[in-house]
């Protein structure tokens, strides 16, 4: 038999999360970012098809210094799925019945109980039909929560009025970002904009430096990296004299993905960095890269933090959702609003 799988994508989910229809006033979300419920029955929770979402939803984040995963995933049966849980702000519902589903179908809602709220709804006539769509679509699936994060965080960073920083963008490259309050800066030079937030032991750096386009020859792995060893390297220096900002190479190779940000390719690198010359720092960074389309040069942007003896992945989240706040000339006229795609 053919098997069929329906995708539907919701923006605003039911008439539920509708005040205007309903009367109803949403709750706030609850849980952590990047923490995970799954809706779904025990005996497949124990199976093949349980051991694929915990797999996939919990498998480690890549270029971390330790081990930290993509969610922290927990589970619980439909029948015990009440009023106390629904409002958990990431949802992944296994909703397996052969009485009442011949095919898959998976909606991608927003806002159903609570907001901001993301739940992927999975329909299945079996736990087989399940696990096969699950298998083929994890990347997706994931990726959608991940991005529904980085929304969330972006819109958050929205609220802020106009920082030193952000005016330096503004100015240097004219360009437009969304950079909290707390980030201090540092450096405002003709091609390189820094900012820090060093708050207690965590430390959280943003910097956009950008430079001529001349070829796609600039946008390999190797040159993004050369270019970053070349511009960090010259301007960030540790305590120590004689230490600088470095990328790690030998126990963890940088990663890098060609993304959609604004509908527009960027190239995403994500590695460790470490500081060149016998200090021991370390950590790490996520790096957007991208063409101004208009004055024909490209824009890197790049987080990267601190913190030792700490857990990564929620600050380094936070931070990086910072990049897709970047708006470049030709976008800044044409959105009204940020997009994260991919």
């Amino acid at each position: 038999m053919k098997r069929t799988v329906i995708f539907l994508s919701v923006v605003t989910a039911i008439c539920m999360s509708s005040c205007k229809d309903t009367g109803r006033t949403l709750t706030s979300a609850t849980g952590s970012i990047y923490e995970m419920l799954v809706v779904m029955d025990k005996a497949t929770w124990d199976g093949s098809a349980g051991a694929s979402v915990k797999a996939c939803m919990g498998a480690d984040m890549p270029c971390m210094p330790q081990i930290e995963p993509y969610f922290s995933v927990t589970q619980v049966s439909p029948q015990m799925f009440d009023d106390f849980l629904k409002p958990t702000r990431n949802i992944l519902y296994a909703d397996i019945n052969p009485d009442r589903y011949t095919q898959v179908k998976v909606k991608y809602l927003q806002n159903v109980y609570s907001q901001p709220q993301a739940v992927c709804h999975i329909q299945s006539p079996n736990v087989e039909e399940f696990e096969l769509f699950f298998k083929e679509n994890e990347e997706q699936i994931r990726s959608w929560f991940v991005r529904q994060e980085m929304v969330r965080q972006g819109k958050f960073y929205r609220n802020y009025k106009t920082t030193d920083t952000r005016e330096a963008v503004q100015h240097r490259f004219g360009a437009d970002i969304c950079v909290p309050a707390d980030y201090l800066l540092v450096r405002d030079s003709a091609d390189l904009v820094w900012a820090v937030n060093d708050g207690g032991s965590l430390r959280r750096d943003l910097i956009i430096w950008s430079y001529p386009y001349t070829s796609e020859e600039q946008l390999t792995r190797e040159a993004l990296l050369k270019k970053r060893d070349e511009v960090l390297g010259r301007n960030v220096s540790g305590s120590l004299q004689g230490t600088f900002m470095g990328t790690e190479y030998k126990h963890i190779a940088p990663e890098m993905n060609a993304i959609n940000v604004n509908n527009r390719w960027c190239a995403e690198l994500r590695g460790l960095w470490k500081m060149q010359g016998g200090e021991a720092m370390g950590g790490p960074f996520v790096q957007h890269t991208r063409i101004d389309e208009i004055n024909q040069r490209v824009v890197t942007a790049e987080v990267y933090i601190f913190a030792p003896g700490q857990k990564k992945r929620n600050n380094l989240r936070q931070a990086e959702a910072i990049l897709y706040t970047l708006r470049l000339p030709q976008e800044i006229n044409q959105l009204k609003e940020v997009e994260v795609t991919e």
